[in-house]
């Protein structure tokens, strides 16, 4: 692999509807570039879906004459709809996603009963990738970390000293994810935060969202050593059963996502709308008292 490029240049664009970075990973004009965690908005009170967050998205890509190798997910979210397809059909790349992926569209199969030609194998996106597999992008090298715990198929991805955490971290004043989703465990997102923040001091850390305390402005680039010593969640010196037992009642208090019924049904099939009825319309469930 030549000239591997240990600094990339990294583009985070902010969509304020969901409080979600989407991130461009590319090296320059003209360079091939990844997407991560897009966002396709949706509006809640009338079903309608918009491609407004995508479209800047595409805007910025574009303007720099970027080729998209990738449309990468960390996970499948529950705060925000996918754009991959959208992105696909604009610019194009292939759709990656972790390999454990398929556990979390089981678990949904069942939860949303979905149709039976719904397929748990991970078939919907482009490529699954397996635990520290390695992406070329012209010369980035990117390596795929698995970071459980927030959901059990939640990926990092590293490009040179550039980490892209999805939910595993937030920013120092907000801490770390939740872990009562179907599959999550606060045990394993303490270690997942442990394997990242083991990466050398000045590695960059990118977060997936922001939601900013006290009026502070919207951030989302930290690094290895400021979460160490300031996240308050996870600084050194937590313990694991300190951050159990501190995660377990924080997330018995917290509410639903806006959007976890919508974004879940739809991310599980990699940014795919549940197949036409009849009429030619898509429909998304809403199970009672389930979650």
């Amino acid at each position: 692999m030549n000239q591997i490029k240990l600094r990339p240049d990294v583009k985070g664009i902010f969509d304020p509807e969901t409080w979600t970075v989407t991130y461009v990973v590319h090296q320059g004009e003209g360079s091939s570039c990844a997407i991560i965690d897009s966002v396709l908005n949706y509006d809640p009170k009338s079903g309608r879906l918009s491609t407004h967050a995508a479209d800047r998205v595409i805007r910025f890509v574009k303007g720099l004459n970027l080729r998209v190798e990738w449309i990468l997910e960390t996970h499948a979210h529950a705060d925000h709809l996918t754009a991959a397809p959208y992105l696909k059909e604009k610019l194009g790349g292939k759709m990656g996603v972790g390999d454990q992926i398929t556990l979390v569209q089981k678990v949904f199969k069942q939860i949303f009963n979905l149709e039976n030609e719904f397929k748990s194998d991970g078939s919907q996106f482009d490529h699954l990738f397996s635990k520290d597999e390695v992406i070329d992008l012209e010369g980035i090298e990117g390596k795929i970390l698995f970071v459980p715990g927030h959901t059990p198929a939640c990926v990092a991805y590293q490009f040179g000293d550039a980490v892209f955490v999805g939910d595993t971290l937030f920013m120092p004043d907000v801490g770390t994810a939740r872990c009562d989703f179907p599959g999550g465990d606060a045990r394993t997102l303490y270690a997942s935060t442990r394997k990242i923040l083991s990466l050398p001091d000045e590695t960059r850390l990118f977060m997936c969202h922001d939601y900013p305390p006290n009026e502070r402005p919207i951030a989302f680039e930290t690094t290895v050593a400021e979460q160490k010593a300031k996240n308050i969640h996870v600084h050194d010196g937590i313990s694991e059963e300190q951050f159990v037992e501190m995660r377990t009642k924080r997330d018995a208090m917290l509410e639903m996502p806006v959007l976890i019924l919508p974004s879940v049904q739809v991310n599980i099939r990699a940014g795919a709308l549940p197949p036409a009825e009849s009429n030619g319309t898509s429909y998304l469930k809403i199970p009672i008292n389930t979650l």
